[in-house]
């Protein structure tokens, strides 16, 4: 890892199998810019890595627990789900916030924090639906789901060393699920080995007349991500 300026956001890393070639790498950058190496990746822009024999876990735990202090739920009770299983938000029910902007910047920040926790990319993909005009309901939905942060901070992703190369996808759909558009939304996950490396939750575009058309409309989608891949 080597930065510009220690102070700055300009930090970049430097990543590959052949360390002798990094090093070279790095000389090069460093003729023609000035540079500061930082040593072995240990967190970038949020993101906490940890090394073992086993591999790299990734996480952001010091984002989530700062992200707990400054909304006071530090000493909240942990909830088991990010959101309540039955509940189904729509843009009618409860009254409009006074001032949306807190709740607008706090989902931002969750979006964020779907970049290493795949649990929480369907509960944050709800909530972020409301941001143009968010009501108390939301709040709500928002509050139970930092209860939820509370109880795994430290929840993360973990890059085994001894995984293989296999190419794997999973997807799944919730037919109708949103009861404003009545589309579906589709979810995938894909694996290279053991390590999860892409995952996505998405309304589909338009209305889907059955469950298998849903369906085709999640596999296409994640057969896509995969030919990207």
């Amino acid at each position: 890892m080597v930065s510009n300026n220690p102070q700055d956001n300009d930090d970049i890393i430097l990543a590959g199998p052949n360390l002798a070639l990094l090093n070279q790498l790095q000389s090069t950058l460093n003729e023609i810019f000035s540079l500061k190496a930082l040593g072995t990746l240990k967190c970038f822009l949020g993101f906490e890595i940890a090394r073992a024999k086993e591999g790299l876990v990734l996480s952001q735990r010091k984002y989530t627990l700062q992200l707990l202090e400054d909304n006071g739920y530090v000493g909240s009770k942990p909830a088991k789900t990010p959101m309540e299983p039955r509940i189904k938000l729509d843009d009618q029910q409860g009254e409009p916030l006074e001032d949306p902007s807190p709740y607008r910047q706090l989902v931002r920040k969750l979006l964020y924090l779907t970049l290493s926790r795949p649990d929480i990319t369907f509960a944050v993909n709800i909530l972020s639906q409301f941001m143009a005009s968010p009501r108390t309901p939301h709040l709500q939905a928002v509050h139970h789901f930092l209860r939820y942060l509370k109880g795994s901070p430290g929840q993360g992703l973990l890059y085994s060393a001894s995984s293989s190369l296999n190419l794997r996808g999973f997807s799944d759909f919730d037919w109708a699920s949103c009861p404003i558009t009545r589309r579906s939304t589709t979810g995938f996950c894909i694996f290279i080995g053991d390590c999860l490396i892409s995952w996505r939750t998405k309304k589909q575009p338009i209305i889907s007349r059955s469950s298998a058309e849903a369906e085709y409309r999640a596999l296409a989608a994640t057969g896509s991500e995969l030919t990207w891949l």
